[in-house]
């Protein structure tokens, strides 16, 4: 590619939070002064070719993690199974991009890249084998071969051990605000739902982090979990009660044109360990390329 690729993924089938990464690292380049597009699969959606997303773009379209990003980032973002192809048209439409970062990539290989970051969830590893015996897209060595590893929660001593050399960041996802679906210029502090009993609704790869986030933040929570992707249908969203309805931003995108009146989105933004972005910018500054 012509100007630097940034790729952002994992080894695991799953979520282990490539969003808020790639929301983090857009937001970091900008600091410093880089203008950042995004591409993606568009997992989800039903774009034939590539194309690009707009800000106001459909979920059953585009896919869901997309749009999200798209709004987020407010960055060009073009989706596409032939990543090298999405990347040519990002270019195209948007000549000022000078560097790109692709999420959800670690595994196409017909994409050049120039750093690679994995963001590793021990709990989705499974039982360390490779599809079909076990989640993994690829080996757990795979990981020794990426420039930084974010790791989303506690990593165990034998997975440090067999990490040795590749830096690793903690991250955590932090949100206090919680946005009304219906109006999303209406916002509450997550504190007012404090003691309340809440429906709660996670269509993504590890479900229970939701409810155990909202637990801890002191809500009686009633679990509602989804597969990775779920097209919501209204019905999904008919308990037969007046308890709110709480979501995470990923699905808040596909069910806010029929959520209910009492329905809120929980966004949340990562909060990664100091140094991890300063070692990003130092190894794209210095054009080092993987291997």
């Amino acid at each position: 590619m012509p100007v630097p690729v940034i790729v952002v993924g994992n080894i695991a089938v799953g979520g282990s939070g490539k969003t808020p990464v790639v929301d983090w690292l857009a937001a970091e380049l900008l600091a410093a002064g880089f203008s950042p597009g995004i591409v993606s699969r568009g997992h989800g959606g039903r774009i034939e070719g590539v194309a690009e997303v707009p800000a106001d773009g459909e979920a059953a379209v585009f896919g869901d993690e997309p749009v999200l990003l798209a709004r987020l980032t407010g960055r060009p973002l073009v989706v596409g199974r032939d990543r090298p192809a999405a990347v040519r048209e990002l270019l195209r439409r948007h000549p000022g991009c000078d560097v790109v970062i692709a999420d959800d990539g670690m595994q196409h290989y017909r994409l050049g890249r120039d750093l690679e970051i994995a963001v590793v969830d021990e709990a989705t590893l499974g039982n360390g084998f490779v599809l079909p015996a076990g989640p993994l897209r690829e080996p757990l060595g795979r990981l020794a071969e990426v420039d930084l590893i974010i790791a989303h929660g506690p990593l165990s001593a034998a997975l440090r051990a067999q990490l040795a050399g590749v830096p690793v960041f903690a991250m955590r996802l932090q949100g206090g605000m919680l946005r009304a679906l219906r109006d999303p210029a209406r916002e509450r502090p997550a504190a007012d739902f404090r003691g309340r009993r809440v429906h709660a609704v996670a269509g993504i790869g590890r479900p229970q982090r939701f409810f155990d986030q909202l637990a801890a933040l002191g809500m009686t929570v009633v679990p509602h979990p989804f597969p990775d992707h779920h097209r919501f249908r209204p019905a999904d969203l008919a308990f037969g009660d007046d308890a709110p309805i709480l979501m995470t931003a990923k699905d808040a995108v596909k069910c806010a044109p029929f959520a209910p009146e009492d329905c809120w989105e929980f966004p949340v933004r990562a909060q990664i360990g100091s140094g991890a972005a300063e070692r990003i910018l130092e190894k794209l500054k210095n054009g080092r390329a993987t291997a």
